[in-house]
């Protein structure tokens, strides 16, 4: 039985996967259609699991995005390389328990291997420890939790024992356009976001370091700076050596939200804006955008390993503590049992090595550029941002003076269309076109391909 039901999805998936270059990229059914196809009763008996997943397969077919393709710009998502996508099954089938050593020997050492590789990939200090989470707001979550035992225990506060309430206030400085997400893991860690104290950011989003020593001034006791490697819209990465110099004067810790831009430090060619990051305290960042690993891929790194443990120690009676050698991952993770998430990164990396991760990083930069270069030739068509990584913002100006409602309008058109699927977003009090290039898949060819499609969609809205 299982092995049918094995069968049946390994073929699908191939099938999937095999049409991923001529799919249409955004979804054909809504939810309506998908809840009666899906929905109804609940059967009152058992269903073969072979047939459960070939009805699975063909009833959400047409609900799926593809966004594992080669034209998907949306968000900040990259598809599943060959050997993490393998290895992610393999996760699944093994079903493994990495939260200790003892429930899984050989996932406690794939994931201190993987570690290992990517602090020394990304150029943190060797002692650097690691932790594998869902995402990028629970990677925050994790190196601002360490950030908050940290600066409390300095004050003379154990926060692990003695909670929030009458400890002393901890002064939280981020920067004007901080990831969403920032601000979710400070409220989950008890930090309300009525308290923070907001850093102007320049025109391409980047904190302001030349006033973050006046915003430190006014900071009294125990102090957290959040900077950004990677905004959201642009790109830009904050200048991190700069905050880093503000921060150690003021005895802060720093964090640096990098789930997009902290993979640039692999490359060779952009690792320069990100000089100072060795110096953060911990650092955030998502295997799932430019590594290219399967959903629940977030990670969190703590260049202070005493505050790391202290924030996520637990004991219990029948645990059973690894010893010399042994790494129990439940240490560095808010949870206690989890599946094995470090096997899919520990093969893309392999799949990849050193240089294989550099040349995607710039692979997916110089697309962007493209993307930037052609569109903003092109009549009717302004791109915003300095693109320095892998973010693309466009606007269409309308020769009626609506510039929003025009490139709200092309926006809808080209996601209509299906040959590509992008999103529009906010920036600066204005409408624009976001582009994200972090898929493996993506070819020069894909981009004129996309490139055409958004003239064409630009085109018809007049």
């Amino acid at each position: 039985m299982t092995e049918r039901a094995l069968e049946e999805a390994a073929a699908h998936a191939v099938q999937f996967l095999r049409g991923l270059p001529d799919r249409p990229v955004g979804p054909k059914a809504g939810a309506e259609e998908l809840r009666a196809r899906l929905g109804g009763p609940l059967p009152d008996g058992p269903t073969d699991a072979a047939e459960v997943v070939a009805q699975l397969a063909k009833l959400a077919d047409d609900g799926l995005v593809a966004s594992a393709g080669p034209r998907y710009f949306g968000f900040v998502v990259g598809g599943g390389l060959p050997a993490a996508l393998a290895a992610d099954w393999l996760a699944a089938t093994w079903d493994q328990n990495a939260g200790l050593f003892v429930l899984s020997p050989a996932a406690a050492t794939v994931e201190d291997v993987a570690a290992g590789w990517l602090v020394d990939l990304l150029g943190l200090p060797a002692a650097t420890t690691t932790g594998f989470v869902t995402g990028g707001t629970m990677a925050n979550f994790t190196g601002l939790a360490a950030a908050r035992h940290h600066v409390l225990a300095a004050a003379g506060w154990d926060v692990e024992r003695d909670g929030l309430t009458g400890a002393p206030p901890v002064e939280i400085v981020v920067g004007a356009e901080r990831h969403v997400t920032v601000d979710v893991a400070l409220r989950y860690l008890g930090f309300g976001s009525g308290r923070l104290r907001v850093v102007p950011a320049d025109g391409q989003g980047r904190m302001r370091a030349d006033l973050l020593a006046e915003t430190l001034a006014a900071c009294q006791g125990p102090t957290i700076v959040c900077a950004q490697a990677g905004n959201v819209n642009t790109g830009a990465v904050d200048p991190l050596g700069p905050i880093c110099d503000a921060a150690a004067e003021r005895g802060a810790w720093v964090h640096v939200d990098g789930a997009i831009g902290l993979w640039a430090a692999a490359s060779p060619t952009h690792r320069h804006l990100l000089d100072g990051v060795e110096r953060a305290d911990s650092l955030a960042a998502d295997a799932h955008k430019w590594l290219n690993v399967p959903y629940d891929s977030g990670l969190a790194f703590v260049t202070r390993p005493d505050a790391h443990q202290a924030a996520f120690a637990k004991a219990a009676a029948y645990f059973i503590p690894g010893q010399a050698g042994e790494r129990d991952a439940d240490a560095f993770t808010p949870e206690a049992s989890r599946r094995a998430r470090g096997l899919p990164v520990w093969a893309a990396l392999r799949s990849l090595g050193r240089a294989g991760v550099a040349e995607l990083v710039e692979r997916c930069c110089r697309h962007a550029q493209r993307f930037a270069g052609a569109l903003g030739q092109a009549d009717g068509v302004e791109v915003l941002n300095e693109v320095v990584l892998n973010q693309t913002l466009v606007r269409f100006p309308d020769p009626g003076g609506d510039h929003d409602g025009r490139t709200r309008e092309v926006v809808r058109r080209v996601q209509d269309d299906g040959t590509l699927w992008l999103g529009g977003t906010t920036w600066h009090g204005m409408a624009a076109m976001r582009i994200s290039v972090s898929g493996w898949r993506t070819t020069d060819q894909d981009v004129d391909r996309s490139v055409e499609a958004i003239l064409r969609a630009a085109r018809s809205v007049r």
